[in-house]
């Protein structure tokens, strides 16, 4: 099982050189990854009519792909994660250019979470359809594929024309893996019919047992298996306590889970500093029992 770390952006600063120093560390103390969100805009909850969520105009969010070179520049092995990209509210080819431009320049390092997100002011924003995003997200996500993969594409869908385009340089992954983050069904069917793995946000795996049933019936509809896919849980750093993580572990291990990202986010850390020594602190207790 990998381990990683979920990157503290909301909690955090903006200073970068803790942002580089975050990385270097995470990288020496043996995490395989970083794990990052995404908003690109935050809404005001005291807005008539304005959605209510864990995220506001005044939460911080670093936006992924740049922050992901920033890091990449610093380090020589720790991979990437976006967990998620809210793709439907983004423009599909230059999603595509920016993670193969991420991509190329990290050696391989990225792999592309995608989500369809919550915040409907944040799709207004930016000029896309709320309502729409599912149907449009089944077709950005062939449109990506033909992007990292042909040096031309040639497309005509429903909400996508490229008439005999590409882009250039091609990704070094061909194609950079996909994984996807929701429960839903919907979500499940793309999982088992394109992903090469799915992030869930339940709290255990006891607590995903539906979900992955549903997951488990989709993968046997396209012909695969679990056993097919990586599954990234997420696990909170909370109190501490070294028997609660042995036993989150444990679970997400016999379900099959292949990476584990650890956030310290929603901990009481004030500091980089604080954000770091949980880090250290996990690693030092957790990463050689994971690695058993």
């Amino acid at each position: 099982m990998k381990i990683g770390a979920v990157y503290p952006q909301t909690e955090f600063g903006s200073d970068p050189f803790a942002i580089r120093d975050y990385a270097q560390t995470v990288e020496a103390l043996g995490y395989t990854h970083v794990l990052a969100y995404d908003h690109v805009l935050g809404a005001n909850p005291n807005r008539p009519g304005s959605p209510q969520g864990p995220y506001t105009f005044e939460t911080p969010f670093q936006e992924p792909f740049v922050l992901f070179a920033y890091m990449a520049a610093a380090t020589t092995a720790l991979e990437f994660a976006t967990g998620i990209i809210i793709l439907p509210q983004r423009q599909t080819a230059l999603v595509a250019k920016q993670a193969a431009t991420l991509d190329v320049l990290s050696g391989g390092r990225l792999r592309l979470g995608i989500g369809l997100g919550w915040n409907e002011v944040e799709y207004m924003a930016l000029n896309q359809d709320f309502h729409t995003r599912g149907r449009r997200m089944d077709e950005q996500i062939e449109v990506l594929l033909k992007l990292w993969t042909e040096p031309l594409v040639d497309f005509h869908g429903r909400y996508h024309t490229i008439p005999d385009a590409g882009i250039n340089p091609l990704p070094v992954q061909r194609p950079i893996p996909l994984w996807f983050g929701g429960h839903a069904e919907p979500v499940m069917r793309r999982v088992a019919r394109w992903g090469a793995g799915w992030m869930p946000n339940y709290r255990s795996a006891a607590d995903a047992q539906a979900t992955l049933a549903v997951l488990d019936r989709c993968l046997a509809a396209e012909g695969r298996s679990r056993s097919d896919l990586g599954i990234e849980a997420r696990l909170s750093y909370g109190t501490g306590k070294l028997d609660e993580w042995e036993r989150t572990v444990d679970g997400w291990r016999a379900e099959g889970a292949t990476h584990l990202t650890v956030n310290t986010m929603g901990c009481g850390f004030s500091t980089p500093a604080q954000h770091l020594q949980a880090l250290r602190h996990f690693a030092e207790t957790m990463l050689p029992l994971a690695a058993a």
